[in-house]
């Protein structure tokens, strides 16, 4: 037993490990160091491939966004740092520039994303802190969308996964009805794998967009065209 006044170590257990580090604390009563555990973020199956489980370290990129975006009349050059999580694929650190490009705005920002389950991949707040917009990628559940829908003006969510995408959509389709305020859009096949080619640890970017369609592209790669389907469309509540 631990001496009075001494604090008590309690051993965490991860999965069906227990932690050697943990142990070998306990044993010892030595102060118990910081460790990072794995989790797997809500809405992700363990076959997907961003659904491994993860230690919480991320990788720093940095672009340079320049957007012309004629459909807005929004036209500025944005300085971004991007944390890619360890679990992140190139498609989906680039789906997530993609959805900076198309929603851009002064206050919109990139969220820790597969580091925080309460946290979406990009929001957009305002001076008091409310949430105006809350973008995601990737295939969430239901419920991570409904509970978005009741804290966020907006929600937008990207779809990457190509023709599979319907096979998730479908089953939730039903249940998303009532978030009016919610908007999904479905990247065409291949668009995901080959914005995954324009990244690099440092980029500079062109992206234009013009009735309705949309390239991007560097001085380095041909520009890619993105096209999506419109699932559900969404208004600000």
């Amino acid at each position: 037993m631990p001496d009075s006044g001494s604090k008590t170590y309690k051993p965490v257990h991860v999965g069906c490990l227990w932690h050697d580090a943990v142990l070998s604390a306990w044993h010892s009563r030595a102060p118990l160091l910081t460790l990072e555990f794995p989790f797997v973020r809500p809405g992700m199956t363990p076959h997907d491939p961003n659904s491994r489980l993860m230690a919480i370290k991320s990788t720093i990129y940095k672009a340079e966004l320049q957007i012309a975006n004629m459909d807005r009349h929004y036209y500025a050059d944005h300085g971004l740092t991007i944390a890619r999580h360890p679990s992140e694929t190139d498609e989906r650190m680039m789906v997530r520039l993609l959805a900076f490009a198309l929603n851009a705005n002064e206050r919109l920002e990139f969220c820790k994303g597969l580091s925080d389950v309460d946290e979406p991949d990009l929001w957009r707040t305002d001076l008091t802190g409310r949430i105006e917009q809350w973008i995601d990628v990737g295939q969430p559940d239901d419920r991570r969308l409904l509970k978005a829908c009741g804290r966020a003006d907006q929600v937008w969510l990207c779809v990457y996964s190509g023709r599979v995408a319907d096979l998730w959509w479908q089953p939730i389709r039903g249940k998303l009805e009532r978030a009016r305020n919610l908007t999904v859009i479905s990247l065409a096949d291949g668009v995901a794998a080959e914005l995954a080619k324009l990244a690099q640890r440092t980029m500079r970017l062109q992206c234009t967009i013009q009735d309705g369609q949309v390239w991007i592209g560097s001085a380095d790669a041909d520009a890619v065209q993105v096209e999506w389907t419109v699932l559900k469309e969404g208004s600000a509540k």
